[in-house]
C-alpha cells in the first residue's frame, strides 16, 4: 500500500533558513507500512531529501502507527515536503538512498566523553562532573566551554528587617546516555542534581534534572531541553536563582568584541565592549561602520590619531544584564566592572530572551524560548572585557523575589475529613494537611545554543531569535491525520450546514476568548504559563484566582483535549502553540514526578499543587500523547513512561477516601482496590494503550484488554461505576452487582479513549457496555428503570453528555436518540449563545469598579457556573463534534 502526505510548515511560510534542523511526528493508517524503512522524503520540486525516521508507535497488528522524522539543517528549506511510504517491511531508520549526499552527524565515544559533530559545530560532553559539556566549537575555535547548571538557595524570606543567606549550587552530572546517534539527528541525555559549591554547606543534593542536547546534520546550533524537579522543603527552601552558565573565551581588541541582546519587537542592543561611536573625536567612518556591522575594524594606523592614541581612555563595558521580572517589563543595564555602578541602557515590555557575545572570529549565542511568558528571567554577560567571559541564562532571575512555595493558608482548622468536606462546600477546595506540597512538581525549559564563526548581522540574529522562540515545525494536514485513523472519532472542520457552521463558530469564539483572557489577565509566569483559570467572579470582575478550587484549572474538564482536537481538525499554529504550552504546564507542574504521589496530579486550586485530591485524571496520558506523537518530543515521552505502573498508586491513596461509604471494600492488603470505571479507568486505559503502542509492553496490553473484557462482563457494564481491581492480575472482579454513575465520566478523556478502543480492538461486549452507558445516561427515568431496574442518580453536565448520546445515535443509526442529543446539547434554550453574550458583556478588564454594560440579565447561577460551563462546552464540542454533526 502506498501512502503520500504533504507536510507544511506550521507557522505558514518556510523559514528563510533551517539552521538547526527539525523533527516532527506523523501517523500512518493501520496496515499501510511495516516499518520506517519504507519511508522517503522529497521537497516541493520532487527532489529526494535526506531524512532520518524512527518508530514512535505501532498498531495492534504490528504495522507502523506513528513515526518520528528529522530533517538536517539547510540554508534553503522547501516550501513544503512530501512523505511517501511504499509499505516496505524494513524497520531500519536512515537517510533516503536516492537523496543527494549531505553532512552527517558523527559521534565518537570514549570511556570519559562523547563527541558529536554536525559537520559545522562540535560539542564534547563529559560523562560525569559539573559541566554539561566541556567545549562547543565551530571551525576548530572554541566558542563556549564549561556549560553548567547553577542555582541559588535562600534559607528564608524575611518578614521585615533581617538577614537571610544564599548558598550557590552547581549541577553535577551523574549519567550520560546517547539516545540517538545520527545520521541526521543525535540526542544526548544527561541526568544529575545540584550540589553546593561550598564545602561549608550541609552537602545536600537537590533539584534533580534531565538535560537533552539535540544535534542535526549541518546545524550551527544545538537545541537544549532542561527539566528539573523541585524536591525541597517549602517551609525552609526558597529557590533564589536557577540558570545555565557558559564560559565564552575571547581574544582580540575590546573594540572588536560585540554584544547583542534582543529586546522587544525585533529590536536589538548592538554594542561593542569598547564603543567607538559618539566620541568627541571621530576615529573615521570606516572604523565606525565596521564596529556597528560587527566586522573587524581597520588597523589602528588607519584610524584618526585623535582616537587611536586615546583608546585606553574610553571605558570598556565588562558586564551586561537584562532582567524580565514580569510579563510587562524588561530592563537593560551595564557596568564597567564589579564595584562600579550600573548604567541604565533602556527598557521595554517583552524581551525575546536572546543574547550573544562574539568577535569577528566567532562567538556564542543563546536563546530562551517563552522567556517573558515564563518570567522572572534574566540574561547576564560578565567579564566581556576579559579573556574569559561568562554568559548566564537565568530561568529564574536572582533579582526577583525568591520562589516561595509554602501553602497559602494555615489549614483553617480542617483536621478531619468532616471538616474538610465542609470546606469543600464553601470554597470548593479539597484541603487535607500535608497534601498541599510542591515537592515533586517539575518544570521544563527549551533553549538554543548558537555557535558563530563571526559576528552575525542583525538580520541573521533576528532569524536566530525567531528560530529559538518559535522553532520551525512540519506538520501533516488535518485531512491526512484524519485519514490515518488516529485519536478516535473526529473529523476536519466542516461548515456544510448551518448547524455544523454554528458549532465551528462556537469553537472559534471560545478559542479567541481564552487566548484573549490569557493576555488580559496575564496568565504567565514560571509556574503558571500554560494554564487557565477555572471560574469567573462576576461581582469583582476577576477570575476566582483566590477562591479554593475555583482558581487554576489544572486540566479540569479537559481543556487540553479541546485544544488538541481543535488543532487536529483545523491545523492553525496559534491553536497548536496554546495546546503546546498547556501540555508542557499540565504535564510538569500539575503532576508529581517523585515521592509517594509520583504519577498523580493535583486537582484545581489556588496553587497548582494545593489540592488534596491527587488523581490520575490530571496526570493521564490522554492529555500528553497528542504532543508526543505530533512532535516526537522525548521529554513528553519521559512523562508518559513515568505513568506505566500508575495503577499501583491505588495502593497508597484512595481517590474517594473522604466520601467512601464502603470503606471496608477498599483492601489494598488483599489487592482489592476499588477503581472507578470513569475518570480512574479512563486514565489507566489511556496509560496502558499509550504504553502498549509505544513499547509493545505485554503488561500494559494485557491489563488494557483484560479490564475491557471485565467491564463487558459486568452485569451493568460502565453503569457499575466502580469495580474491585486485582493489582497482581491486572483484572477487575466481574461479579460486582451495583449501579452508580458519575457526571465526570464525560469530561476527563474516558469518552475519547473508549471511542478509540472500540475502533481499535474488537470486543463486542465492551462496545455494548459503552453504548449502553452512552444511551442511558440522559435517557428518561422510565427508560433507565426499564433496562437496569431503577433510574440513575447523579445526572449532571447534561451538555457534556449530549455527545455520548450523539455517539450512540451515530453508531446505532437511532434518529430518536440523535434528536435527544441535540436537545441536550442546547439545554437551557440558547444557552451557548447566552454564554457568548455573557462573556462579551460581563467579563471586564481587571480593576473596573462596576460592569460597563448592565443590559444583560444574568442569573446568579449563570454567573457562578460561568467558567465551569465554558470549559465544559470546550470539552463538549472539541472531542466529539463529528458525532453531533453526523446526527444532524
Amino acid at each position: 500500500m502506498t501512502t503520500e502526505a504533504i507536510l507544511n510548515w506550521l507557522d505558514g511560510d518556510a523559514p528563510a533558513e533551517l539552521s538547526g534542523g527539525t523533527t516532527w511526528g506523523m501517523p500512518f493508517a493501520r496496515g499501510s507500512l511495516a516499518g520506517v524503512g519504507g519511508l522517503s522524503l522529497s521537497d516541493a520540486e520532487g527532489r529526494p531529501v535526506t531524512s532520518q525516521a524512527w518508530p514512535l508507535a505501532t498498531w495492534p497488528d504490528g504495522s507502523l502507527k506513528w513515526a518520528g522524522v528529522a530533517l538536517p539543517a539547510t540554508d534553503a528549506p522547501s516550501a513544503h515536503y512530501r512523505v511517501m511510504s511504499d509499505g516496505g517491511a524494513s524497520p531500519e531508520a536512515g537517510p533516503s538512498p536516492e537523496a543527494a549526499p549531505v553532512q552527517e552527524i558523527t559521534v565518537s565515544e570514549t570511556e570519559d566523553s562523547i563527541t558529536i559533530s554536525t559537520g559545522t559545530l562540535e560539542m564534547v560532553i563529559n560523562r560525569t562532573g559539573s559541566s554539561l559539556f566541556a567545549t562547543l566549537s565551530r571551525g576548530g575555535t572554541v566558542v563556549a566551554r564549561d556549560g553548567k547548571l547553577v542555582s541559588l538557595l535562600q534559607d528564608g524570606v524575611p518578614a521585615g528587617p533581617g538577614s537571610v543567606s544564599r548558598e550557590a549550587f552547581t549541577g553535577e552530572v551523574t549519567a550520560v546516555v546517547l539516545e540517538q546517534s545520527g545520521p541526521v539527528r543525535a540526542v544526548v541525555r544527561l541526568e544529575g542534581s545540584h550540589r553546593p559549591d561550598s564545602h561549608s554547606g550541609d552537602g545536600r543534593s537537590w533539584l534533580p534534572f534531565v538535560v537533552r542536547f539535540y544535534f542535526y546534520a549541518g546545524a550551527r546550533s544545538v537545541r537544549m531541553v532542561h527539566s528539573f524537579i523541585w524536591d525541597g522543603d517549602a517551609e525552609r527552601d526558597f529557590l533564589a536563582g536557577l540558570g545555565v552558565r557558559f564560559t565564552a573565551p575571547l581574544e582580540g581588541p575590546l573594540h572588536d568584541r560585540h554584544v547583542r541582546i534582543a529586546g522587544a519587537d525585533g529590536g536589538f542592543l548592538t554594542e561593542a565592549v569598547r564603543g567607538l561611536t559618539g566620541l568627541r573625536r571621530d576615529p573615521g567612518e570606516a572604523v565606525r561602520r565596521a564596529q556597528i556591522e560587527g566586522r573587524a575594524t581597520p588597523p589602528l594606523e588607519e584610524w584618526s590619531e585623535l582616537v587611536s592614541r586615546r583608546l585606553h581612555l574610553i571605558p570598556a563595558w565588562n558586564d551586561y544584564t537584562l532582567t524580565q521580572l514580569s510579563a510587562d517589563g524588561f530592563e537593560l543595564r551595564k557596568r564597567t566592572g564589579e564595584g562600579h555602578g550600573w548604567v541604565g541602557i533602556s527598557g521595554g515590555t517583552r524581551a525575546a530572551g536572546f543574547c550573544s557575545l562574539s568577535t569577528p572570529g566567532g562567538g556564542f549565542g543563546i536563546g530562551v524560548r517563552n522567556f517573558w511568558q515564563s518570567h522572572p528571567g534574566q540574561l547576564d554577560i560578565r567579564g566581556a572585557a576579559t579573556s574569559e567571559a561568562e554568559v548566564t541564562a537565568w530561568l529564574y532571575s536572582p533579582e526577583a523575589q525568591p520562589m516561595d512555595l509554602r501553602f497559602y493558608h494555615d489549614g483553617l482548622g480542617q483536621d478531619t475529613f468532616e471538616e474538610q468536606l465542609e470546606g469543600l462546600e464553601i470554597t470548593y477546595e479539597d484541603y487535607e494537611p500535608g497534601f498541599g506540597t510542591p515537592r515533586g512538581i517539575a518544570r521544563t525549559h527549551e533553549l538554543t545554543l548558537f555557535a558563530y564563526d563571526s559576528t552575525p548581522d542583525t538580520r541573521a540574529l533576528a532569524a536566530d531569535v525567531e528560530a529559538s522562540s518559535t522553532p520551525p515545525l512540519l506538520q501533516a494536514a488535518p485531512e491526512y491525520l484524519h485519514s490515518a485513523g488516529v485519536f478516535g472519532d473526529w473529523s476536519p472542520v466542516d461548515r456544510s450546514t448551518p448547524e455544523r457552521a454554528g458549532l465551528e463558530d462556537k469553537l472559534d469564539f471560545l478559542f479567541d476568548f481564552y487566548t484573549g483572557q490569557v493576555e488580559q489577565r496575564r496568565w504567565y509566569g514560571f509556574w503558571n504559563y500554560g494554564d487557565v483559570m477555572h471560574t469567573y467572579d462576576s461581582d469583582r470582575h476577576v477570575w476566582r484566582y483566590d477562591v479554593g478550587g475555583y482558581a487554576w484549572d489544572n486540566s479540569e474538564l479537559s481543556p487540553d483535549l479541546w485544544l488538541w482536537y481543535m488543532y487536529l481538525r483545523s491545523g492553525p499554529a496559534d491553536v497548536f502553540r496554546f495546546a503546546e504550552a498547556m501540555t508542557r504546564h499540565t504535564g510538569e507542574v500539575d503532576v508529581y514526578h517523585l515521592g509517594e504521589w509520583r504519577g498523580l496530579g493535583s486537582r484545581h486550586n489556588v496553587q497548582h499543587w494545593g489540592c488534596s485530591a491527587k488523581q490520575l485524571r490530571i496526570s493521564t496520558p490522554a492529555y500528553r500523547r497528542f504532543y508526543y506523537y505530533l512532535t516526537a518530543d522525548e521529554r513528553t515521552g519521559d512523562l508518559l513512561a513515568e505513568l506505566v505502573d500508575s495503577d499501583q498508586n491505588f495502593l497508597g491513596l484512595d481517590p474517594t477516601r473522604k466520601v467512601r461509604p464502603d470503606i471496608a471494600t477498599y483492601r489494598p492488603d488483599r489487592s482489592a482496590l476499588a477503581v472507578g470505571l470513569g475518570t480512574d479507568w479512563g486514565s489507566l486505559a489511556a496509560t496502558w494503550l499509550t504504553d502498549w503502542e509505544r513499547t509493545g509492553n505485554p503488561r500494559s496490553r494485557d491489563r488494557l484488554l483484560g479490564t475491557m473484557a471485565d467491564i463487558g462482563a459486568l452485569k451493568y457494564g460502565f453503569l457499575t461505576g466502580e469495580a474491585l481491581y486485582d493489582l497482581d492480575k491486572g483484572r477487575f472482579d466481574a461479579g460486582r452487582d451495583a449501579i452508580s454513575v458519575s457526571h465526570l465520566s464525560a469530561v476527563f478523556g474516558l469518552v475519547e479513549i473508549c471511542s478509540e478502543l472500540v475502533s481499535l480492538v474488537p470486543d463486542a461486549a465492551f462496545e455494548r457496555a459503552w453504548l449502553q452507558y452512552c444511551r442511558l445516561f440522559l435517557a428518561s427515568e422510565e427508560e433507565q428503570a426499564a433496562e437496569v431496574g431503577r433510574p440513575l442518580e447523579g445526572i449532571h453536565l447534561t451538555q457534556a453528555h449530549s455527545r455520548l448520546s450523539a455517539y450512540a445515535a451515530a453508531r446505532l443509526g437511532d434518529a430518536e436518540l440523535a434528536a435527544q442529543a441535540w436537545d441536550s446539547f442546547a439545554e437551557g434554550g440558547e444557552n451557548l449563545n447566552h454564554q457568548e453574550a455573557f462573556m462579551l458583556r460581563k467579563i471586564q478588564p481587571p480593576y473596573v469598579l462596576a460592569p460597563v454594560d448592565e443590559a444583560l440579565t444574568v442569573s446568579t447561577n449563570d454567573a457562578a457556573q460561568f467558567g465551569l460551563a465554558v470549559i465544559q462546552n470546550l470539552a463538549l464540542i472539541g472531542g466529539h463534534l463529528p458525532a453531533l454533526q453526523q446526527v444532524r
